[in-house]
């Protein structure tokens, strides 16, 4: 089963400054991605892991040796690892922190550390028992998704803890990254758990609304409540909705965080507006860092000095690109320079939580001549095209006008077609190739001017075109394109000099110019 309820607090906490004494911060961070059946293996339980002891040794204040970092191990390990630390807190006086997270599987009754199983209450007593003044609890498990994908398990009931026991010292703080009703969630783009993802970015600097290098409690609360709800919003397993508890007595606001602007090894990255932004260690490939929403309001990310891929992402267009963030210093992203892919491209590649995108086509075309006539047949047709990750649908309507003249007769014929093309596409640098099929039906309307009596002649034609375009972007949204068709009628067809008629196949080349907007 899946631990859904997730949490109580993250690791970075810093005593207002009126606190005399200097704090001594120790954590011990958990993830573990193997269950007990029926558990299904995580992707990410011990990426998040990763990710917390970081942050809290970069901004969080917990030096190297007091942090405790725990990937894939056993109950008995985690027990004399709480043990060990809480020893150490003891020794530290009374004005330690204990921090402990814990991302994995669990039920309502235990943590499911791989085939070993460690009680919540035995977990909750280790904790409540540490001789720390301030203790916080992070318990977040995911259900993964896709982009959530359901890992098999059932809702429990919240973790127990009465916060009517109230512990000695200054104060507890719990957050939980989904009520008892709902999953909590990990994600593929993010390569972790939504409400971890939204807990560190917004430490790192995008809850602080006031920027002022300080990220307090409530700013964090705020900023991961609403970025959990946003981004599970669009997964298949439901809207988490986060909790929020804390028994803080003489603190005031409590700082999480602590950014630093003139930090030698640290750098600022300034992203500008309308966009939401992720940050990748290194490359496309490399761990997600943190997260800029289009809408949020503080607009920077405190991160190590080094080289990172920053992907941006607008409704009709994905910008991706790689940055260098100089110690000490501000970088404002400059996005012209970046790689820009247009939103049906971006389907293709699989790069957006949409899985289609439509357009509306408007084009000029013109049909060699078929069997019995002597001229091209120029028309327009409108239609729609659907871009999947695979192929592109185009159904279409058509219309052209040819016609033939013959000793004593000429005649107009008016073509109509209703055309559906499966095509595949390749992305090029500047351009689109695409290689596909049409089929359809066709009505020809042959309209005759002689001396004598001739009626019109009404003729049905089923149509099978290899097709080969090549598209041109022109912005975000509207483009050109080019095609070109060698197409097959089968048709039944009359000769005016002759009586009598034949049922075969007739040839012709169709070439089109038209444009599309995506709507």
């Amino acid at each position: 089963m899946e631990l859904r309820q997730a949490l109580i607090a993250l690791p970075l906490l810093l005593f207002s400054a009126a606190a005399a004494a200097q704090v001594e911060r120790f954590a011990v961070v958990v993830g573990n991605d193997q269950g007990q059946p029926p558990d299904l293996p995580l992707k990410y339980a011990e990426t998040d892991a990763a990710r917390v002891a970081s942050m809290l040794q970069e901004v969080g204040g917990v030096r190297p040796e007091n942090l405790v970092l725990l990937r894939g191990q056993d109950a008995g390990t985690v027990r004399s690892t709480l043990i060990a630390v809480n020893d150490r807190v003891r020794a530290a006086g009374d004005q330690g922190m204990l921090i402990v997270y814990y991302s994995g599987h669990g039920d309502a009754g235990a943590l499911h550390l791989g085939s070993s199983s460690l009680e919540l209450r035995e977990l909750e007593q280790l904790v409540r028992g540490s001789a720390a003044s301030f203790r916080l609890l992070v318990l977040d498990a995911c259900r993964s998704g896709a982009l959530t994908r359901v890992k098999g398990g059932s809702p429990i009931p919240p973790f127990d803890i009465q916060l009517g026991e109230r512990v000695a010292g200054e104060g507890a703080v719990f957050f939980t990254s989904s009520s008892a009703s709902e999953d909590s969630q990990e994600s593929d783009e993010i390569k972790g758990s939504f409400f971890t993802h939204a807990l560190v970015s917004g430490l790192l600097g995008a809850a602080d609304a006031n920027g002022d290098g300080r990220v307090t409690l409530d700013e964090t609360y705020r900023y991961a409540y609403d970025a959990t709800l946003r981004a599970s919003s669009r997964s298949m397993a439901g809207i988490q909705h986060p909790s929020f508890e804390y028994d803080v007595r003489g603190m005031g606001d409590v700082i999480l965080a602590t950014l630093d602007a003139n930090a030698p090894t640290r750098a600022f990255l300034q992203f500008p507006e309308g966009r939401t932004w992720l940050v990748f260690q290194g490359s496309a490939e490399g761990a997600v860092l943190g997260e800029i929403g289009a809408r949020d309001r503080a607009r920077r990310l405190s991160v190590r000095a080094g080289r990172y891929f920053l992907r941006g992402r607008a409704p009709d267009v994905l910008l991706e690109g790689m940055v260098d963030a100089p110690p000490g210093a501000t970088l404002s992203v400059d996005e012209s320079g970046f790689e820009r892919t247009a939103y049906a491209r971006l389907v293709r590649k699989g790069g957006g939580a949409a899985t289609a995108v439509a357009s509306l086509e408007a084009e000029a075309r013109v049909r060699s001549a078929l069997v019995g006539e002597t001229g091209a047949c120029p028309g327009v047709a409108l239609g729609v095209a659907v871009a999947l990750q695979s192929f592109t649908l185009k159904p279409r309507v058509g219309w052209c006008r040819g016609g033939f003249s013959n000793p004593g007769i000429e005649a107009t014929v008016d073509q109509y077609d209703l055309e559906l093309s499966a095509v595949h596409v390749r992305d090029l640098h500047v351009i689109s190739v695409e290689l596909g099929l049409t089929m359809g039906g066709s009505l020809l309307v042959q309209r005759f001017r002689t001396q004598g009596m001739a009626p019109r002649r009404t003729t049905a034609a089923l149509q099978l075109s290899p097709t080969v375009g090549i598209t041109r972007e022109l912005g975000a949204r509207s483009y050109l394109f080019v095609l070109g068709a060698a197409s097959t009628y089968l048709l039944k067809s009359e000769s005016s000099g002759t009586p009598g008629s034949s049922f075969g196949p007739s040839f012709a080349v169709r070439v089109s110019i038209g444009a599309g907007y995506r709507l």
